[in-house]
């Protein structure tokens, strides 16, 4: 189990000697303990991504050469598919299936953005028309540059992958920096990353230190997935060094049923919407407008759906609603649940910590009902197996409703009106809309939010645009003298 941080090529303890203690969340032992990156090593990766991309070959491979690579990495990560899954269950505790699905998504992507950089070879300049035939200027796009990448505990491998990809596809250097719960797949992928050759400093691991990482100067870019509050500080840093930031944040998703909806499929994929990978997803479908005439028998269905949920430890068979990642995040659940009750919302089944269990973040799968729209449920982000449901009487009552929010990553939309479906996700203020379903989420498709979800798109060509920058050249042509300075010009 590899528990140093990756710098330049090389595996290293911290220059401190500190260390981390890493908590599996199903029995609250300690999983491994790691080096805890300080500003030393933040500064040193920065640096040896500078080096790497300013000297070494990287920047200057062809999109093709550094496709082979990336091949390499996915090809890696496949080889290493059971390693890595029970890994991320331990780490972060989401029921082995699902951390199945993400490490195939996450090679996958890996694959994906190599196919990218190899168009980009054939990518031609764009030739610009010039009012002034004395002048031919073309546009060119190249590598924007050293990139520091920050993501969250949610998703760790995947989250990763979304971010490392299409920086290493566009020629870029990295820094990346996992969330302190859940390292430990970062950290196995600088094993891949050593076996198959990465250049040194080309993509460089710390555990820490992330406030000096977003402030160090030599950055060219910052991107970073988590909460409102960290993106805000984290555009701040930008600012201060005027860097371009990627921000994908919070959400409180709504989703609208209508009465013509299929109500089996529904109830499914509002349960999967809330508790799939327990709630921490920063796009789950958390506020539920569903059409006054099946309000309740839809709630009766759910409920009685939500009951057959198999709680536990992700590794166990048929487990489908694993531990919150940590002691914190367990109490800030408990918290919003405890919230919900004391104002007075209707809880329909759940509201506490799962019982059964001697240790271990457990919760049962709560559903509260006749929210209004100024309860803290239902405007903040729970980031837990929480969900809200309020009832809507017309079309236009649902889209103000759900559009009211101070987020906008996502949204979804039940019904077997076509024509609603396309209307009603046209007028959904959110970057992300699904039509009958809730969180399919392709690597070829862009991801991103509105308002404070965040700034800017991953995934598809849009994630690769992200760390392109557009370059003109402009060439003089004309066989006479420019003369500016000449008397009478």
């Amino acid at each position: 189990m590899q528990t140093q941080i990756y710098i330049n090529g090389q595996f290293l303890n911290a220059a401190s000697g500190k260390t981390m203690d890493i908590i599996n969340p199903a029995d609250e032992t300690v999983l491994a303990t790691i080096a805890l990156s300080g500003v030393d090593e933040a500064d040193n990766a920065v640096a040896a991504a500078r080096k790497a991309f300013d000297e070494g070959p990287w920047s200057r491979f062809t999109g093709k050469e550094r496709a082979v690579y990336l091949h390499a990495i996915a090809d890696g990560i496949r080889a290493k598919r059971d390693e890595f899954s029970q890994l991320e269950t331990l780490d972060n505790g989401k029921p082995l299936p699902e951390a199945e699905w993400d490490i195939d998504d996450a090679a996958d992507c890996f694959s994906y953005y190599a196919n990218l950089a190899e168009k980009l070879d054939d990518e031609a300049p764009e030739i610009i028309e010039l009012g002034d035939e004395r002048f031919t200027s073309k546009a060119i796009r190249q590598p924007i540059g050293v990139v520091g990448q920050i993501i969250p505990f949610n998703f760790p491998l995947l989250m990763a992958a979304w971010k490392v990809a299409p920086a290493l596809a566009a020629g870029c250097t990295s820094i990346l920096k996992p969330s302190h719960q859940t390292p430990m797949t970062a950290l196995k992928l600088a094993e891949v990353l050593d076996q198959v050759g990465l250049p040194a400093g080309v993509l460089n691991i710390i555990t820490g230190a992330g406030a000096a990482l977003t402030q160090n100067p030599d950055l060219d870019k910052l991107a970073f997935t988590g909460s409102v509050a960290t993106g805000s500080q984290v555009m701040t840093a930008a600012a201060q060094n005027i860097k371009p930031v990627t921000l994908e944040l919070g959400g409180k998703s709504p989703m609208i049923i209508f009465a013509d909806a299929d109500l089996d499929a529904a109830v499914e994929w509002t349960m999967f919407g809330i508790f799939w990978n327990k709630g921490e997803v920063c796009s789950a479908t958390s506020r539920i407008l569903v059409e006054e005439s099946i309000y309740e028998v839809f709630l009766a269905k759910l409920a009685a759906e939500t009951a057959k949920i198999k709680i536990g430890n992700g590794l166990d068979k048929g487990v489908k609603l694993g531990p919150q990642v940590s002691e914190k995040q367990y109490r800030d659940v408990l918290r919003y649940i405890d919230i919900g009750i004391t104002q007075g919302n209707r809880l329909v089944t759940g509201g506490k910590a799962a019982t059964g269990f001697d240790k271990g973040y457990y919760i049962e799968p709560t559903i509260f009902a006749d929210v209004p729209e100024d309860a803290v449920i239902w405007e903040e982000e729970i980031f837990g197996p929480v969900v809200a449901i309020r009832s809507f009487k017309t079309e236009d009552e649902a889209i103000v409703s759900a559009n009211n929010s101070e987020f906008g990553l996502a949204g979804a939309v039940l019904s077997l009106d076509k024509a609603r479906l396309n209307r009603v996700a046209r007028r959904l203020d959110a970057g992300i809309i699904w039509t009958n379903c809730s969180q399919p989420t392709f690597v070829e498709a862009p991801w991103g939010g509105r308002k404070k979800s965040g700034i800017g798109r991953e995934l598809g060509h849009w994630g690769l645009d992200n760390y392109l920058s557009t370059k003109q050249i402009t060439d003089f042509n004309s066989s006479e003298p420019w003369g500016w300075y000449q008397e009478g010009s």
